[in-house]
């Protein structure tokens, strides 16, 4: 599968003259790479921010530490020190990082609704344990041959696999089908949940469904943009839309422009330093344009509405 995608792109490649930005395979799966990951975080960030959800969501991107190096024992027993092919470990240790996310979202969704403490709370001691986990599991997991801790805090778009865009295409389906079909319930479920039952609408069930989705999310994008900046993506964008937002069906689509235009410019922009001799990180211009549109979109509301600024 991984060659029949980079004949394609190659011959997509192909079409475009020498040294400009499409011409260059690695390029060219990037571009193709923040698409589906702008898209994701952006239909799933109205959702998350609309939730509250956004300490939740980045204790999820922080589980993976302990989620990866699981994965890395469990790859070592199975594979030994001859398994020295980088696809096939995160073949082996991404349901793995998936499964665990999902375990840690519903664990912390369980004991927050059968205890009277507070979301931040229980948020907080998953928060810790996972990373407790991750720090006593350190001392095995020494030989990092297989994955790169900097690429794995902060991405890498750059390092894309073309096997890793089918993956992020059946994310970015599952999303898609998720939200066609139970996006009315959660958000009735969000804001009123007395409503949501006497209309039969199970909100519990799809808050779980919606748990599973992040996990999957999650886990699957941090590759692209890093453990450290995923949860900056999926809440930044929906915070600048609600600020420039009068109802949800704005917020949402806002959302999704944003995510999806400062994924898309802020590998331009890389490209632009670096070929000019000032290597930038994608990833974090990324982050860094929509914090900028952001602080943007402060001073718009302050001089729109001074009320609901302060």
């Amino acid at each position: 599968m991984e060659a029949f995608f980079d004949q394609i792109f190659g011959g997509i490649a192909d079409l475009f003259p020498d040294g400009s930005f499409p011409a260059q395979l690695f390029n060219l799966r990037a571009l193709i790479a923040l698409t589906f990951v702008g898209s994701i975080c952006g239909l799933m960030g109205s959702m998350v921010v609309g939730s509250r959800m956004a300490f939740f969501s980045d204790a999820l991107a922080h589980c993976a530490f302990a989620g990866v190096s699981i994965g890395f024992l469990v790859f070592e027993m199975l594979v030994g020190s001859q398994g020295k092919d980088d696809g096939n470990f995160w073949l082996t240790v991404t349901p793995l990082m998936i499964f665990f996310g999902a375990v840690v979202g519903l664990g912390i969704a369980q004991v927050r609704h059968r205890t009277r403490l507070g979301s931040d709370t229980v948020i907080g001691v998953f928060f810790a344990g996972s990373l407790g986990l991750a720090a006593a599991l350190s001392q095995l997991v020494r030989k990092r041959r297989l994955f790169n801790l900097e690429e794995f805090l902060f991405g890498d778009p750059l390092q894309v696999r073309s096997s890793d865009l089918f993956f992020l295409a059946v994310a970015l389906l599952l999303v898609c089908l998720f939200l066609r079909f139970f996006f009315n319930g959660l958000v009735l479920g969000s804001f009123n949940s007395s409503l949501a039952q006497s209309r039969k609408i199970r909100h519990a069930l799809l808050q779980h469904g919606f748990i599973i989705l992040l996990a999957i999310v999650v886990n699957l994008s941090l590759r692209i943009v890093g453990v450290l900046l995923i949860n900056a993506l999926l809440i930044v964008p929906a915070a600048t839309a609600m600020n420039w937002s009068k109802n949800l069906r704005q917020m949402f689509w806002l959302t999704l422009a944003i995510s999806l235009t400062t994924s898309l410019m802020g590998l331009l922009f890389s490209w632009e330093c670096s070929t000019a001799g000032y290597p930038l990180g994608t990833s974090g211009a990324i982050v860094l344009l929509n914090v900028i549109l952001f602080m943007g979109s402060l001073f718009s509301l302050r001089e729109g509405n001074p009320q609901r600024a302060s």
